[in-house]
Order: structure tokens, then sequence, then C-alpha cells
């Protein structure tokens, strides 16, 4: 059965932001998608990795951290695509939304982040250590969490691509950083859109195996 599809708009943080939901019937978990700079909630590469959770039981919230007016003024000044603190607050007011029921039944909640998106991910986390027990960071950039990096409790999984070197680099001094938790996992011959044949359907096999081993229940 296909999961359930629904668009939406999330009060958080005082504005209201565009988001996808996919659901399968009975989801044991959400996940959180946070994108990297320059992308959007209909990124491909997101939209891929969501399909592969919702077929492991695991629904999805794709959602634009930036509303429509921003988006038009970052497209200028690339700055608000970096504001690491702005879209993590905006992240932990959608997990509070999701623990309220906004998305349907509370279950518990992981966070995937993507190469910005990724540090945005790791301070929400921190802000949020009762409510998001697990992240999965895609060719990320935890480094851009600053200290937040130091206060996750949530079980991380790093997945690199391996000729993504700088960015591996990066990981490697999270990864030691990091205080509970944490795996990173390189995969071989990836770069850092993992768009080599196989590299994005490993990344989302596993996410889904990291979110439905630590995501309680």
């Amino acid at each position: 059965m296909q999961p359930r599809a629904t668009e939406t708009t999330i009060p958080t943080a005082g504005v209201r932001l565009a988001a996808d939901l996919l659901t399968p019937d009975g989801a044991a978990g959400m996940v959180l998608f946070a994108h990297g700079s320059g992308s959007s909630r209909r990124s491909p590469r997101n939209v891929a990795v969501a399909r592969v959770l919702a077929g492991a039981g695991l629904g999805a919230v794709l959602v634009d951290l930036l509303t429509p007016q921003e988006e038009r003024v970052d497209l200028r000044t690339r700055e608000l695509r970096f504001d690491i603190p702005l879209l993590a607050d905006r992240l932990a007011g959608v997990v509070d939304w999701l623990v309220s029921g906004g998305g349907g039944p509370p279950t518990p909640i992981g966070l995937f982040g993507a190469s910005t998106g990724a540090a945005a991910a790791l301070v929400a986390a921190a802000r949020r250590p009762d409510l998001v027990p697990a992240v999965v960071s895609r060719g990320g950039r935890p480094d851009l969490a600053g200290a937040d990096l130091t206060r996750v409790r949530a079980a991380t999984l790093l997945l690199v691509g391996g000729s993504d070197e700088e960015v591996l680099g990066l990981n490697e001094q999270a990864a030691r950083v990091l205080p509970g938790t944490v795996e990173l996992r390189v995969i071989p011959g990836a770069t850092h859109l993992f768009e080599e044949p196989g590299a994005l359907a490993e990344v989302a096999r596993q996410a889904a195996d990291w979110f439905v081993g630590h995501l309680p229940g």
C-alpha cells in the first residue's frame, strides 16, 4: 500500500512553513528532513530517501525552512540558507508541532539532515534532547553546529561519500566531539551529492536501518 501524501503548512517560530507529509499506515516514527543550502522540500534526493523510509514503516516530513518571501531574498543574498540558528529554531518548532499531534498521532521523531541542513538538525536535536532520539546526516556539515555539537544526545549516523574528502574530514572531527552514540560510515566512491549509481540507495537503506534501530518502539 502506498503511503499517504499530504501537503500542509506548519506553524513554527512565528512563521508558517510549507511541508509535505508522507505517512504509511501505522507509522512507527516520523523523520523530519532538513535539506541543504539552495534546495527545497521537493529535493529528489530527499524524496527518494523518504520513500525508502516509508517502506520501512516510517513517516517523513519534508519542510521548506524558509518562507517564499525569505526564499526570494535568499536567492539574492545567500545568507539565510546558512543561518543555522534560525533554521534550527524552526526545526525545533516543527518537532514541537509533531509532538503535539499536528502531523497525526504522536510517534518517535528522528531528524535527517543533508549538507548545511545536517547542522541545523544537530542543533535542533541538542535543543530537544528528550524528543529527538536519532539523527542521520547525509554529506553533512556538522562543524556548522558550533558548540551545540557537544550537547547532542541523539544517536547520530554520519554518512559521507568516500570521494567527498573535505566533508569527510569535517565529519571525522565531529565524530570525535559528539558525546552520544555516533557512527561515521563512508559510502565508497560517492561524491557530495551521492549521484553515483547505487550511492543514494545505500544512504537510504542505512538511514532506514538507523532510525528503525534507534527510534523507541
